[in-house]
């Protein structure tokens, strides 16, 4: 059985450093969501991890040892809208960038999860590809990004129930698809997406 690996509590010791992830980039409906989270260089907790590696139940109980715990944490987000007109990936840094303006401490140093990031401040960047695997802030802020924005679409499928929205939280599962299908698209879905599989047609 494999061990569970021991997440790192900070890249740059003796600096304030905020981790940054974000939550829905795959998504066919709704925001992406971004997170920053500022937490005690000797910060230590057995069960945080990526995000996708927990359940529900877990994340929850995590993010209240995270704002709690944490020194600062932030969360933004960038609506279907804006990610239509400038694209999903300049929406994610740009959710992540918001996230990190609103923390009321000024990180010296951004650990961001994944390989690329756009600098909207001075302040300085490491990206970190699985990021939120191996350090602490960012699994913390994995975990805001996804709970909230699951919250977030849990709310909007009573608007719009047909797509399954408090189930698959607007990724493009089979029923999701069969839904845009049958009923059209609503004001939450990404037009620049691919929403439908190939072998479906959409008709008003």
């Amino acid at each position: 059985m494999k061990e569970k690996p021991i997440l790192l509590p900070y890249y740059r010791k003796g600096v304030i450093e905020a981790g940054c992830d974000e939550a829905g980039r795959g998504c066919l409906a709704g925001p992406v969501f971004a997170a920053a989270v500022i937490l005690p260089q000797d910060f230590h907790n057995d069960f945080l991890n990526d995000s996708k590696k927990l359940t529900g139940n877990q994340r929850l109980k995590l993010r209240t040892i995270i704002e709690s715990e944490s020194l600062a944490w932030a969360l933004e987000m960038v609506s279907n809208d804006e990610i239509d007109r400038i694209n999903i990936l300049n929406a994610s840094l740009l959710a992540m960038s918001r996230a990190v303006s609103k923390l009321n401490i000024v990180p010296e140093h951004l650990l961001i999860d994944g390989n690329r990031y756009i600098a909207f401040s001075d302040i300085p960047f490491t990206c970190m590809i699985k990021g939120d695997g191996r350090f602490y802030s960012v699994a913390a802020a994995s975990i805001l990004a996804k709970t909230y924005r699951d919250e977030f679409m849990e709310r909007i499928h009573y608007e719009f129930p047909f797509y399954g929205w408090k189930q698959n939280k607007g990724y493009p599962t089979r029923k999701h698809r069969e839904a845009i299908k049958n009923y059209g698209v609503t004001k939450y879905h990404r037009m620049s997406f691919r929403l439908l599989d190939k072998q479906l047609k959409l008709s008003f």
